[in-house]
């Protein structure tokens, strides 16, 4: 299907975000058991039951809407849990490898929060109302995601790698 509309491009970004939110589900719990902190353990492990609460509000807005998701996979998540892989794999367990997939998770968070932001502006747009209501819910939890993880990177993970870097 070509993007040629403004609806069009709603539903291409909405099947672009479901991707990798689907991915993210996939990816989180391998982030959970590469991580040593365990407030970093926990972080993943909740963000994976707020990923498929918003999986499901995807479903909701299809439903609502009485849209069709386009078949296709988000290249930008996928080069993202790439990423958290090659992290898990080069890195040893470890305070340093924590710091790095703290800003892996991040990197996926400002994605998200790209997307999220787009789809609600589109969907005010379009004047579907209980869409972005549902988007906006989904972006707050993102945003708050975000935020965790820097404090969770200021108060430990960065903090804890640095330090054994200079017992090293």
């Amino acid at each position: 299907m070509a993007v040629k509309t403004i609806e069009d491009l709603f539903i291409h970004e909405l099947s672009d975000i479901y991707s990798a939110e689907k991915q993210l589900t996939r990816a989180l719990p391998r982030l959970a058991r590469a991580a040593e902190l365990p407030e970093l353990k926990e972080a993943f492990e909740m963000h994976l039951e707020e990923t498929q609460g918003q999986v499901e509000r995807i479903d909701q807005i299809v439903e609502t809407l009485g849209i069709r998701l386009k078949r296709m996979k988000c290249a930008a998540m996928e080069g993202l849990v790439e990423e958290s892989k090659e992290v898990i794999d080069a890195i040893d367990a470890g305070p340093l490898r924590d710091a790095a997939l703290i800003g892996g998770a991040q990197k996926v968070e400002h994605y998200e929060i790209a997307s999220y932001g787009t789809l609600s502006a589109i969907a005010k747009q379009l004047g579907y109302k209980d869409a972005v209501t549902l988007l906006q819910a989904t972006l707050k939890e993102e945003k708050s995601t975000d935020e965790k993880l820097t404090m969770l990177a200021e108060q430990a993970g960065n903090q804890r790698a640095a330090q054994k870097q200079s017992a090293a």
